[in-house]
């Protein structure tokens, strides 16, 4: 190795370990649509729209992106736990071909969600912190998101369906053609998004999307007993024990969300 490498390798070195942390205080405060709070490393996710159940919108499709890249920045967060408000998990149902941004969109317009669509999934699955899911209620939009948690609970009366893209008038491009195929298997996947099918939590937990149904009364509590579980373990098993884990799906969305992500876009851009 000559001089210069030497001194270049020690200079990037050093810039690497001068680099701010990023801090729990920095983000906690940032989003509209995230009520995060930590406790002896367990970070909690309640994801909500003006205090009630999440009402998907353009911003939560932004801030999803940022918040999951700021939380797994922050080695500090040793668990996450997300869940959703009131008694449901993400809504709300689009009827059948009423989306309304299903024909509205130009090239400019929907550069910056196509840009945020390729970060929101890759950016979760890059927390090295192990994630626990704690289902609330009915996810009819963005199941996917915590779908790949590492743990999933839900209440009895959750279901799960797809409304906002192939019944809505869109693509399914923006990660739920590469999630459900992947959980569900793809021929139960296609007949899922293509139909618009409402997945009861039972059968969820018979083909392996849910690991346990927990009363609603019990949900959180049960999402932190399993924190509780999974920190007692070494700090690098944990992460290290999540990034092997999802690695394999992360690589997925490297080939094929970029694409899905394109063939939506085309399909909603002003005829």
């Amino acid at each position: 190795m000559t001089e210069t490498h030497t001194r270049v390798d020690h200079v990037a070195a050093m810039t690497h370990l001068d680099r701010k942390p990023t801090t729990f205080d920095s983000y906690k405060d940032r989003y509209e649509t995230i009520r995060m709070e930590r406790t002896d490393g367990v970070l909690e996710l309640h994801f909500h729209t003006n205090g009630g159940p999440l009402q998907w919108s353009l911003l939560a499709h932004n801030e999803f992106e940022d918040a999951f890249l700021e939380i797994g920045r922050d080695r500090e967060n040793d668990v996450v736990i997300m869940t959703g408000t009131g008694e449901e998990f993400s809504g709300p149902a689009i009827a059948p071909g009423q989306h309304p941004n299903r024909r509205t969109m130009t090239p400019e317009t929907y550069d910056p969600i196509q840009w945020e669509g390729k970060q929101l999934l890759p950016n979760l699955l890059s927390i090295e912190a192990p994630v626990i899911a704690a289902i609330n209620g009915p996810a009819v939009r963005h199941a996917e998101i915590p779908l790949v948690s590492d743990i999933v609970l839900a209440t009895e009366d959750t279901y799960f369906q797809d409304t906002a893209h192939f019944p809505g008038g869109m693509v399914p491009g923006d990660g739920m053609h590469i999630v459900m195929p992947l959980l569900m298997g793809p021929t139960r996947a296609r007949y899922f998004l293509l139909t618009g099918q409402q997945l009861s939590v039972a059968e969820a937990r018979e083909i392996g999307l849910v690991n346990e149904v927990v009363p609603r009364d019990d949900l959180l509590s049960r999402a932190r007993e399993l924190a509780a579980q999974l920190m007692r373990q070494p700090r690098l098993v944990r992460r290290y024990s999540r990034t092997v884990l999802t690695e394999d799906l992360r690589q997925r969305m490297h080939g094929l969300l970029g694409y899905g992500l394109a063939l939506e876009g085309l399909a909603r851009m002003k005829s």
